[in-house]
Formats: C-alpha cells, sequence, structure tokens
C-alpha cells in the first residue's frame, strides 16, 4: 500500500472538491447580482407606467 500515494490523491481530491465549491458559489453570487438587476429593471418600469400609463399599450401594425 503506498501512503505517499494515497496522501497526495486526497489532497488532490480535496483541492478539487475546494475549487468546484468556491467556481458554484461565483456562480451563485453572479446569478444573484443578475436577479437583483431585473428586478430593478422592472421597478423602473413599472415606475413609468405609473408615470405614463398609456406608453406601451397600443400596437401599430401595418401590413
Amino acid at each position: 500500500m503506498d501512503i505517499a500515494g494515497l496522501s497526495m490523491n486526497l489532497a488532490q481530491t480535496n483541492l478539487l472538491s475546494d475549487v468546484g465549491t468556491a467556481v458554484l458559489s461565483k456562480s451563485l453570487d453572479q446569478a444573484r447580482d443578475l436577479g437583483n438587476a431585473m428586478t430593478e429593471m422592472l421597478d423602473a418600469a413599472a415606475m413609468e407606467r405609473s408615470v405614463n400609463p398609456n406608453i406601451g399599450a397600443n400596437i401599430d401594425v401595418m401590413v
């Protein structure tokens, strides 16, 4: 049984697990920021509709 090899494999596995967790955490932070930005954008659109309620109500289509 190669103790040094097992130790190296275990350390590498732990490192890969830690890196994967860090990448997933960064991805979740980015998704949260994107969701917050979308919410702010929708709030701004709602503000525009409250000031100008007729904007976007009618579409002129010519065929």
